[in-house]
């Protein structure tokens, strides 16, 4: 038998830890894998259409907008219709198209009008991008619905 002040001293046991690839693991991959498909995807688009120094960045407004769209079909797809995998979502939504997606091109574009002496134009663009995505993101959602419902009867 033991002292009580003894078993106080000992270790706690501690669970096993499950394995990466039965945890978060899998979604990490996916999420990089899809970011990467995105982004390539992005790359080449901004190389196909090239922005104009001192002009309207078309080419990452573009992009963005047509982004929101897709993702309002998407969620209306994975959320209403269908049951994917649970790792479409991660993939999908969140890598390929948080991939081609950019925030972060999208305030440099601002931040390179504005030094260019463009505000006007940085401006524009700042409220042209934010009204057309969301407004991307609502037509993408209700024209996925309208489709379905017509699938429907």
């Amino acid at each position: 038998m033991t002292a009580p002040e003894a078993e106080s001293l000992r270790a706690p046991t501690r669970a096993p830890r499950p394995s990466v690839w039965r945890g978060q693991g899998p979604v990490v991959a996916v999420v990089a894998l899809g970011g990467a498909i995105g982004a390539v995807a992005r790359y080449g688009a901004s190389l196909w259409w090239p922005a104009r120094s001192g002009g309207f960045p078309w080419a990452t407004f573009g992009i963005n907008v047509v982004g929101c769209a897709v993702i309002g079909v998407f969620m209306v797809v994975v959320t209403e219709v269908w049951a994917p995998h649970r790792l479409v979502r991660p993939f999908f939504g969140t890598g390929v198209l948080g991939g081609f997606t950019t925030f972060s091109t999208y305030a440099v574009d601002i931040q390179k009008l504005v030094d260019a002496g463009h505000p006007r134009t940085a401006l524009a663009y700042l409220a042209a991008t934010l009204l057309a995505a969301l407004a991307a993101v609502w037509l993408g959602v209700t024209a996925a619905r309208r489709v379905l419902k017509r699938r429907q009867r």
